[in-house]
């Protein structure tokens, strides 16, 4: 049976956690912080676990990703 092909840009953006849940980076961190609220660069430190609706898109396209 052949390779599976793990899809380049997922796995740029995303990871597995330890308990096989996919764990995703906030949007809109990179730059012009000056005009976003402190409450919202607050609340968009580091990581969390994306949507289960999302992770039905995502699963599939890291076919070797801890399930």
């Amino acid at each position: 049976m052949p390779k599976l092909k793990t899809k380049s840009s997922v796995k740029k953006r995303f990871g597995v956690t330890g308990s096989g849940r996919i764990k995703r980076n906030f949007a809109f961190r990179k730059h012009n912080l000056t005009s976003r609220t402190t409450t919202m660069k607050r609340t968009n430190r580091g990581t969390t676990i994306l949507d289960k609706s999302d992770d039905k898109i995502i699963r599939p396209m890291m076919p070797y990703a801890k399930k």
